[in-house]
C-alpha cells in the first residue's frame, strides 16, 4: 500500500469516507454506518471532540496499543487525541465498511503517518468492529488481524444481546 503524505489517502486518491457498503436485511435505524464514518472522517481532521460525541457516555473501547479497555466517552477522546499525536504528518482512510445488522458493524482502516520527530513512515492496516444502540456506539474493538475481526463481526451479528465481539477481549464491568 502507497501512501502519498500530501493526499489524505492511499496511492494519492482522497481518503474514502463514504463507502456505500451494506449487507441485505440490515438494520438501517439508527445508520451505524454513518456514525462510524463520520467519527472517523472527524478522528482523521483532529476534531477529537466530534470524534468522541458519537459514542455513548459509558462507551467501551478496546484498542490494540493498549492494554485493557478504555470506558467512557472522555477516555476515549482522550486516546484519539493521544494516538493521532504520535504523528507529524497522518492519513487515515475507511478501506471498507459494513453493517452486519442486529447493531454490528465491521470496517477496514489504513493508517499511515510521520511519527513525530522521524522522517520514515509508517503503514499499518487493521480491522474495527463496532456495536451500536440507538444513536450512539456503544462498543468498539480493534483488531490487528482483519480476518480475525471479520469473523468476530459476523459471530457478534448472529448473536442478539452480544456486545463484545466473542473471543476477542473479556468485556468490561459496567
Amino acid at each position: 500500500m502507497d501512501v502519498d503524505p500530501g493526499s489524505g489517502g492511499v496511492g494519492g486518491a482522497p481518503p474514502v469516507l463514504d463507502n456505500p457498503c451494506t449487507v441485505p436485511g440490515e438494520s438501517t435505524t439508527p445508520d451505524l454506518a454513518e456514525r462510524m464514518r463520520r467519527s472517523v472522517a472527524a478522528f482523521a481532521a483532529g476534531d477529537f471532540d466530534l470524534a468522541a460525541s458519537f459514542y455513548a457516555p459509558d462507551a467501551r473501547f478496546h484498542p490494540r496499543a493498549a492494554a485493557g479497555v478504555l470506558e467512557g466517552r472522555e477516555a476515549i477522546r482522550s486516546f484519539f487525541e493521544e494516538w493521532h499525536g504520535m504523528y507529524d504528518e497522518f492519513t487515515f482512510e475507511v478501506e471498507e465498511f459494513r453493517d452486519l445488522g442486529n447493531g454490528v458493524a465491521f470496517g477496514v482502516v489504513a493508517q499511515g503517518g510521520r511519527l513525530a520527530d522521524t522522517a520514515g513512515w509508517v503503514r499499518d492496516r487493521f480491522a474495527l468492529v463496532f456495536t451500536g444502540e440507538g444513536d450512539l456506539i456503544v462498543e468498539e474493538t480493534n483488531f490487528t488481524d482483519v480476518d480475525e475481526g471479520r469473523s468476530a463481526a459476523e459471530r457478534l451479528a448472529e448473536e442478539p444481546g452480544q456486545t463484545s465481539p466473542p473471543g476477542s477481549r473479556p468485556p468490561a464491568a459496567r
